[in-house]
Formats: C-alpha cells, sequence, structure tokens
C-alpha cells in the first residue's frame, strides 16, 4: 500500500515537474520551459575545480589564477547555451507504426524537424518505462532538415499498442552540461495475436462444385486461362507461358480444370473446442490465416459477428488479422 502512494505521489510529482502529457497529435514543439538542463559528473568536477582555483588565486593573489579560473567558467557557460540550444525550438512529430504479432518488437518512425539556422548534433532517443530496454538511438539534424528515427518497442500483447514516453536528451559539445525533454508520441501500432506453433492442418471440407478448383477433378483438363490472384504455383502452364514469352510482353495463364470437388476452408471461430483458451483460439486461427495465404488456397473467416466469404489476397489477410487482433478490444 505504501509502495503504491509512492508510485502515485512520484508520477504525480513527475508530471507537474517536468510537463509531461497525455498523447500530443501532430507537430510538437519543444519550447525553453519544456527543456530541462543539469551538470554531469564531469560538470560537477569542473565545477569544484573552478572554487579550487579561485580560492588558491584569492589566498596566493595570483593574477593568472584569475584569469584562467574566469577564462574556464567562461567556457563552461558558452557550453550551457549550446547544450540548450541544441534541443530547445525543435519540432517533434509521429509517423507510421507497422502492424507486428505478439512476442515482436514494434517499430514506432518519429521525426525530428530543425527548422532554425544552426545544425544540432547528438540528440539520444530512447523510449522509458517499465520493461523497456535502454537503447537510445542518436540523430544530427541539419539547419532547416529534418531527419526520421527507427524506436522499437516490445509487443506482449495483441490490441493497440501506444508509443511508449520519448525522452530527448543531448550532451553537446563538452559533455559538462545535459539537456532533456520528454514527448508522448501519438501513435499506436496494431499487434496480431502470436501465431500458433504445431498448429493442426487447415480444417478443409470437400464438397461438390462446377468450377472444381480444388484438390479432386485433376484429370478433368478444361483448357487454360489467365492467370488470376491466388491460384496455386502447380497450375501454372509452364509450355504455354514459354511459348507466350513473359519477357517480350505475355502474360501467365494456369491449367484449368472442370467437375470433380472443392476444398473449402473455412476458419471459424466457434467451430474449435470449447475447450480451448480464447487466446489459444485466436493464435490458432492467425496460423491458419497465414499457412492458407502462404499455400494460396481461398478461405472464408468467421469471429463472432465479423464474417468473410471466401477469397484471397494482402486486403483479405489484413482484414482477418485485423480482427483477431481486436477481438474483444472494447475502445
Amino acid at each position: 500500500m505504501i509502495s503504491t502512494l509512492q508510485n502515485v505521489f512520484r508520477r504525480t510529482v513527475n508530471k507537474w515537474l517536468f510537463q509531461l502529457r497525455d498523447s500530443e497529435p501532430g507537430e510538437v514543439f519543444l519550447n525553453q520551459r519544456r527543456v530541462f538542463i543539469v551538470p554531469t559528473r564531469a560538470g560537477l568536477g569542473l565545477g569544484g575545480m573552478l572554487i579550487v582555483l579561485f580560492i588558491g588565486s584569492v589566498n596566493y593573489n595570483l593574477s593568472l589564477g584569475f584569469a584562467l579560473t574566469f577564462l574556464i567558467a567562461g567556457c563552461a557557460i558558452v557550453d550551457m547555451h549550446l547544450t540548450f540550444r541544441n534541443l530547445a525550438h525543435l519540432y517533434l512529430a509521429a509517423g507510421r507504426a507497422p502492424a507486428v504479432f505478439a512476442g515482436e518488437e514494434a517499430q514506432f518512425e518519429l521525426h525530428l524537424i530543425n527548422r532554425r539556422k544552426h545544425d544540432r548534433y547528438a540528440v539520444w532517443l530512447c523510449f522509458i518505462g517499465e520493461g523497456l530496454p535502454d537503447l537510445p538511438q542518436a540523430a544530427d539534424i541539419a539547419a532547416h532538415a529534418s531527419c526520421s528515427i527507427l524506436l522499437s518497442a516490445p509487443a506482449r500483447k495483441r490490441g493497440w499498442l501506444a508509443a511508449p514516453l520519448v525522452r530527448l536528451q543531448t550532451r553537446f559539445p563538452l559533455g559538462l552540461l545535459r539537456a532533456w525533454s520528454y514527448w508522448q508520441p501519438d501513435a499506436k501500432a496494431l499487434v496480431y495475436p502470436c501465431p500458433e506453433e504445431d498448429s493442426p492442418p487447415l480444417p478443409l471440407a470437400s464438397e461438390p462444385t462446377e468450377d472444381g478448383q480444388g484438390r479432386a477433378g485433376h484429370d478433368d483438363f478444361a483448357g487454360i486461362r489467365a492467370y488470376q490472384a491466388g491460384d496455386s504455383m502447380k497450375r501454372l502452364a509452364w509450355r504455354q507461358i514459354a511459348r507466350l514469352g513473359i519477357e517480350s510482353g505475355g502474360t501467365l495463364v494456369t491449367k484449368h480444370f472442370e467437375g470433380g470437388a472443392t476444398s473449402e476452408l473455412q476458419i471459424d471461430f466457434s467451430a474449435l473446442p470449447r475447450s480451448m483458451d480464447v487466446e489459444m483460439k485466436l493464435s490458432r486461427m492467425t496460423r491458419w490465416v497465414i499457412e492458407a495465404e502462404a499455400r494460396g488456397l481461398p478461405y472464408g473467416f468467421r469471429l463472432g459477428d465479423i464474417a468473410f466469404a471466401a477469397s484471397i489476397g494482402p486486403a483479405h489477410q489484413l482484414a482477418c488479422l485485423h480482427a483477431l487482433a481486436l477481438y474483444g478490444n472494447t475502445e
């Protein structure tokens, strides 16, 4: 109980002190009030040395000692200005965040925009938070230019993964001081369920049809037709393709069969055993969707109120995976 109250108090103080915000859409401007600066260990050591030099110069009335002390102090003040300027007045924007499977690393694209006439060097960015690896990425931004940085965060469970809090910091040019700021990007990555390993075979059911584009009816050859997306590579008519000459502008053609039976593939959540955990069912359906696409088999899909007719292709696959990722999500 006490530790919980301490964590709440610490988060409240940090949010007020460091002006932490919720997700910030669009471009974000780092004004002077959002940039903080403190001495590093090297800076503290330099400060102690300056105190010793000043006391020695006073005690022994050393003119050169005073000159050296104030010269070093002046360099430290200039370094403070350059360190602060290296981060302040920077523009930030969130980019793309491609979908991933649970257990993988989600990649968030972040844009740094410099609209000032001076270059910026050694700006380090990293995600901060519990369970996040400390892997900062460095960026140099030229004057009136921009650059992009990819930061990764572990995708532990399916659904929407919001980008964690970003910390920007720099010690340029001398490393005597550290300037930093915080930014909460308005970016989300969609996390698909983790595909099941060693899943059972695809749920194929043979039914008689007229087109007979299934596993049966291979002996009833009906002719050649133009290649369509989803056709099996085994059905390509290689002899006719060689005669047409793909390099000279010909097209792919496939063998067409009539009669027989086709194998209908239906990926249905309700058809899975009731004893299975919901997440395990979604994991198995994810594996079947990926396998059906890899084998070029048209498949139907049913998940609760969502039902898709048998089809194949990237759009169909993405729609199925999207439904699996957000199943039961109330957001």
